[in-house]
């Protein structure tokens, strides 16, 4: 089944308005919009009010000059960000005999109208971030953006892991939970990434904790032009990929392939690495196509393939394995991901826009033991396919931006699940308990579970600008899903403001809104349902999360600099996490009754100092509590997940407790320095201050797990135009520590040793 869809395109717009000295407005003037990290620029020319507009602009950092017979030539810079409208104001100077003279922004101009906290990195900040770039790194979102770590080997952002992935402005559906290690898009294929973080508009999707909004390489960048990165260091690794792209003035290609490989792959449970080999491959293609000046169809397709050892602890007589014993799995973990997706947009004038997009998506992830495992050998082959599409409208009127549209998905499911008991046959003394020696083992099982449904939403959502300074916006977002035996309706509402202080420039955000997150199609009947009856435990059907949000913020700009302050709330019912079969490392989805998670963040960027060299900083302070019982997946009829002398309940709340991912302060600052002779440094420190600990004093004090602190470091040259080459270290000083322990993926986890490599880059045309 293909539903037409809608949701908000990868794109922004950009207006404004060209007077002269006597604030007359100038018609007729030449308006060029050219991006700073390609080829592609507009063309526009002014009213007779002196007004110009440029919609169906793709985010990333632009110049505007204006030209003029007459006058001088006047440049700004500018940063789109997806929603978003910034308004530029020109005034142009009466030219002088024999002058030419071109005045430049002295920092980008940020948009004003936006409630969301946005934060964007670019493709060079990804090239030089230490490890950034990898096919299945995080570093690009966690040493950017604040509250987001990796722990036990998944993404976390603002006290949960549900997130949205964009390309081109089409999402990329995926209801399971915690199911894939890594990023959606290899690294090495992002122009930019857009980070929203909480307060989306109506036309937005509905995974609360982060959307991540990729405008991938083009080949506008390029002529006839390709790139081979080769990378080798320590644990034998390896990180590789041929692309190549080019364009003309109506059509534009790109397309990669990669591969990797190492001995440290997931974050082992102990600080050695055992069993912990990883490789992969993948392939990414997009394609532009401009049919005339008014329609374009674009065309975007990726693959991944990645296979990953699952830690474990050999010591069976050590703390580790008292707490949890993995010295008896060797699990393996194969994830697949093909995606394909396609759009026409038709802009109908400057103001008026349509994009239409049929998508599909499908994902896989089996998790496979040995089958001497012990004690419980455990097989999960889930294989999720997605068909669907997505129709959005934009309109800018007067004092009016409006999006409106439809978006869904049809999802079929295959889930197989086996479990063989085995015991310990190497002296494990946790595992040679007495029905061993008499043989009276549960009985092996294996459980297939099919199931589809799928998912319904309109949008509606109005920027209303009364004032330049005051920017009022309204929506909502009905939402129908239906699977796995559960059929829900949801209407969430969505409200925001922003106000800009004249002169001072600093803009003031607020927030409330409601989200509905579509639950996993997983059912349990047959032999499933038999086995849980006769351990104890029960399959609860899953349901959608329900979100409510409030936010305020306020963005500082100052000479160049940008400084940005939010505090956010969020009340949850049903949570969406993730627990561990029995002694098993399988993931399986459950929900918890309520969650809160609450916190401020605080985001630093400055300009290039002296031209050379850039700054950032990503700061958050956060709890994320939950409690109650299991309202979905399996579960052993606990009534309350946080016991009443559980020390680390909240005092105020004393039936939430802190969740397996609570780390209350995080902390990334890096910096960029251009170097002479055409090199370059960058670095990045970050600090945790330790996550919920789940035995509290033992053996660390406290209820929380140790704080850590690391640092990387990347060193380049580029010798030419041709020949690039760098070291990356990340981790550089190897500070090990536990960094949770819950059980999950091998058991408990420290994180990475140091990882030291190099990098080649070659570029050729042909």
């Amino acid at each position: 089944m293909l539903t037409s869809a809608a949701h908000a395109d990868v794109n922004g717009a950009l207006r404004g308005v060209i007077h002269d000295p006597q604030h007359r407005p100038i018609q007729d003037a030449m308006v060029m919009l050219r991006s700073k990290s390609s080829e592609w620029s507009k063309t526009a020319s002014s009213d007779s009010s002196g007004a110009f507009q440029f919609n169906g602009v793709p985010l990333g950092e632009y110049t505007v000059s204006v030209a003029s017979k007459g006058f001088a030539q006047v440049e700004q810079n500018v940063t789109v960000i997806s929603g978003t409208v910034p308004v530029l104001h020109f005034q142009l100077q009466i030219a002088g005999n024999a002058e030419n003279v071109s005045v430049t922004a002295e920092g980008a101009v940020a948009p004003t109208d936006s409630f969301t906290p946005t934060t964007l990195v670019s493709r060079n900040e990804i090239d030089r971030t230490p490890g950034a770039d990898r096919t299945n790194s995080m570093a690009m979102i966690t040493n950017y953006v604040p509250g987001a770590y990796v722990t036990h080997d998944q993404l976390h952002i603002r006290g949960g892991h549900q997130t949205t992935w964009l390309v081109d402005g089409i999402p990329v559906p995926n209801t399971n939970i915690a199911s894939n290690i890594g990023p959606q898009f290899d690294p090495k294929d992002i122009d930019y990434l857009e980070v929203n973080r909480g307060s989306y508009g109506a036309e937005y999707g509905d995974r609360t904790y982060g959307v991540f909004n990729i405008a991938p390489r083009t080949g506008f960048e390029r002529n006839n032009e390709a790139e081979l990165v080769l990378s080798a260091g320590n644990f034998y690794q390896t990180n590789d990929s041929l692309s190549f792209g080019s364009h003309s003035q109506r059509f534009a290609y790109y397309a990669s392939i990669n591969g990797n490989r190492s001995d440290l792959g997931l974050q082992p449970p102990i600080p050695s690495v055992v069993h912990d080999a990883a490789n992969g491959y993948g392939g990414f293609a997009s394609l532009i196509f401009n049919v005339n000046p008014s329609d374009q169809l674009r065309f975007v397709t990726a693959l991944r393939k990645d296979y990953y050892q699952v830690p474990y602890d050999p010591d069976f007589n050590d703390l580790e394995s008292s707490q949890f014993d993995s010295a008896g799995t060797r699990d393996g973990d194969h994830e697949s991901d093909v995606l394909i997706n396609s759009s026409w947009v038709h802009t109908f004038n400057s103001k008026l826009m349509l994009t239409a997009s049929p998508l599909f998506h499908r994902n896989s992830a089996d998790y496979e033991s040995s089958p001497n495992d012990y004690p419980t050998a455990t097989t999960d082959r889930h294989t999720s396919t997605y068909a669907g599409g997505q129709v959005s409208f934009s309109a800018n009127y007067s004092k009016n931006d409006l999006q409106a549209g439809f978006y869904g998905f049809h999802q079929n499911d295959s889930q197989e699940l086996g479990i063989l008991f085995n015991c310990a046959t190497n002296g494990d003394p946790q595992f040679s308990y007495p029905n061993c020696v008499s043989g009276e083992l549960p009985p092996p099982f294996v459980d297939s579970e099919p199931a589809s449904g799928g998912l319904a939403a309109f949008f509606l959502d109005d920027k209303f600008k009364p004032f330049p300074w005051l920017t009022l916006s309204a929506g909502f977002r009905p939402t129908r899903f239906s699977g796995a035996g559960i059929t829900e309706n949801s209407i969430s509402p969505r409200f925001g403001a922003t106000v800009t202080i004249p002169r001072l420039g600093w803009t003031f955000r607020g927030f409330y809104g409601h989200y509905y997150q579509a639950p996993p199609l997983l059912t349990a009947s047959g032999t499933l349902e038999q086995f849980c009856t006769e351990n104890g435990c029960s399959f609860i059907p899953l349901h959608g999360e329900r979100d409510e949000e409030f936010q305020f913020g306020v963005t500082m700009p100052f000479r160049g600099w940008t400084l940005d302050v939010d505090s956010f709330r969020t009340r949850v019912n049903n949570f969406f996490d993730h627990d561990v079969i029995g002694e098993s490392n399988l993931f399986f989805p459950l929900t918890i009754q309520e969650a809160l998670i609450r916190g401020w963040e605080l985001t630093l960027r400055s300009p290039r100092i002296a031209r050379r060299g850039q700054l950032h900083l990503a700061y958050s302070n956060q709890v994320a509590y939950g409690g109650g019982a299991i309202t979905g997946g399996l579960t052993d009829f606990t009534t309350d997940l946080c016991s009443s002398d559980d020390s680390r309940s909240n005092a105020s709340l004393p039936s939430l407790c802190p969740l397996d991912h609570d780390q209350r302060n995080t902390l990334n600052v890096g910096a960029d320095v251009s170097l002479p002779w055409h090199s370059y440094a960058s670095t990045n420190v970050y600090y945790g201050s330790g996550f919920s600990n789940a035995f509290p004093d033992e053996p660390y004090p406290g209820n929380y797990l140790p704080g850590h602190t690391t640092f990387d470091l990347s060193l380049g040259k580029d010798f030419g135009e041709r020949y690039s080459a760098s070291v990356n270290g990340v981790n550089v000083a190897n500070r090990r520590v536990e960094l949770d322990n819950s059980t999950t993926f091998g058991g408990f986890h420290w994180n990475n040793p140091r990882e030291i490599f190099v990098e080649m880059r070659f570029r050729f045309h042909y």
